[in-house]
């Protein structure tokens, strides 16, 4: 173990790279400006669920990501993403989080631009014709975007594989509930200060479980159950996390969900999610399905979004179940959010000031139990694109 004489602060040497996270990797600037070159600016990044852009012309956009995009349906019916700045001097196109526009006019000068991206109109534009610019090639800077059973996606790379592609696997346990007419019910974000990868590896980390009383409570942490459960890693970083069973009845706050619809494929008592290497997680408990992103602000701060989604045409009182299914675990002010939020941002006080050097992710049980082999997959992942060891202590 670690080295008493040096305050605690050495490596455990007897582990192996792949089982330790150094302080660089969540807490340096140079590795995270790294970070945006290597992996940020060239993977596919979950961003948002399709019905929240359910009409022709609603627009959605994202301005902490960089550069700042916006994403808008057209008048075709399909889902782009631009960067959010006029292409005449550079302004700062849509300053409204989420609208509806079938035009989109720069405060600046006026240039317009159509759902595709396309320039319309340059006020005065007689004044260009002798050295140009010509209104076609003044369109908006396209980013590429896909969807998967709802899930858009982007990538600022675009010599980047397929989306397809870079999913491969991942959503097989979940490819039933997701292929539903689903829509997004609950909405909140926050900016947290931690790392976004601590976010990420908390939705990979069944060990922390003891940290969650109502999880404690609704009996998933027997003998029985730890054996219940799988864990699988898949290319790329992504993973699944499945058969975490709980008794809602040991819990007089909690709701059953046997009486109720489940989404297709899905337990009724059963926890199960796909992290999606770099930024995203899906999970469903039953009834309701729950979406996480993080959008990494500085080594130190995160934005994360949570979505809460059901199938669409529900009654007001089925409704009402799901909003109950999700805010008892899920919503900002149930049991178990606040409590991962306060983790992350502890595990970021920790980091900051140099009094932790590394993160132990050593926990082996043949993928069951509360096995880390798939926190220990997505940072292989880091690893690999990033050229260092995670376990790296220096930038």
């Amino acid at each position: 173990m670690a080295s008493q004489g040096n305050g605690g602060r050495m490596p455990p040497h007897d582990l192996p790279d792949s089982h330790l996270v150094g302080r660089a990797a969540v807490a340096d600037e140079t590795v995270f400006a790294e970070e945006k070159e290597k992996i940020l600016d060239r993977v596919w990044r979950l961003a948002c669920h399709a019905s929240e852009l359910p009409q022709k012309f609603d627009f959605r956009c994202f301005d902490r990501i960089s550069p700042p995009l916006f994403m808008i349906r057209g008048d075709d019916g399909k889902i782009r993403c631009f960067i959010n700045v006029c292409s005449h001097r550079g302004a700062k196109l849509i300053n409204q989080p989420r609208g509806n526009a079938e035009h989109m006019v720069c405060f600046f000068h006026h240039w317009s631009y159509d759902s595709r991206g396309r320039c319309l109109n340059i006020p005065r534009g007689q004044a260009y014709e002798a050295h140009g610019p010509r209104i076609a090639d003044c369109g908006l800077r396209e980013i590429r975007c896909e969807t998967y059973r709802g899930l858009v996606f982007f990538n600022l790379d675009d010599g980047a594989e397929p989306l397809d592609d870079w999913l491969g696997d991942a959503f097989e346990s979940l490819d039933a509930a997701l292929a539903c007419d689903l829509e997004v019910f609950h909405y909140s974000r926050g900016v947290l200060k931690g790392n976004w990868k601590d976010w990420q590896s908390s939705n990979m980390d069944p060990y922390h479980e003891f940290m969650h009383a109502r999880l404690r409570r609704t009996n998933v942490m027997t003998e029985a159950g730890m054996a219940g459960r799988s864990f699988q890693t898949y290319p790329n970083g992504h993973a699944r996390f499945g058969g975490m069973t709980a008794d809602y009845s040991k819990h007089e706050s909690t709701t059953g969900r046997e009486t109720t619809d489940c989404l297709p494929g899905v337990d009724p008592n059963a926890f199960q999610s796909v992290p999606l290497f770099p930024n995203g997680l899906v999970a469903t408990r039953g009834t309701v399905m729950r979406i996480d992103i993080t959008t990494p602000i500085g080594p130190l701060e995160t934005l994360v979004e949570w979505r809460g989604l059901c199938v669409k045409g529900l009654s007001d009182a089925q409704m009402m179940a799901r909003v109950d299914h999700h805010n008892e675990f899920w919503g900002p002010y149930s049991a178990n959010m606040p409590e991962d939020a306060y983790a992350m941002e502890s595990l970021g006080s920790g980091f900051a000031g140099g009094g932790a050097r590394y993160q132990i992710i050593a926990r082996e049980e043949d993928m069951r139990g509360q096995d880390e082999g798939i926190m220990r997959g997505f940072y292989a992942q880091w690893s690999k694109m990033m050229g260092r060891p995670a376990s790296s202590d220096a930038s």
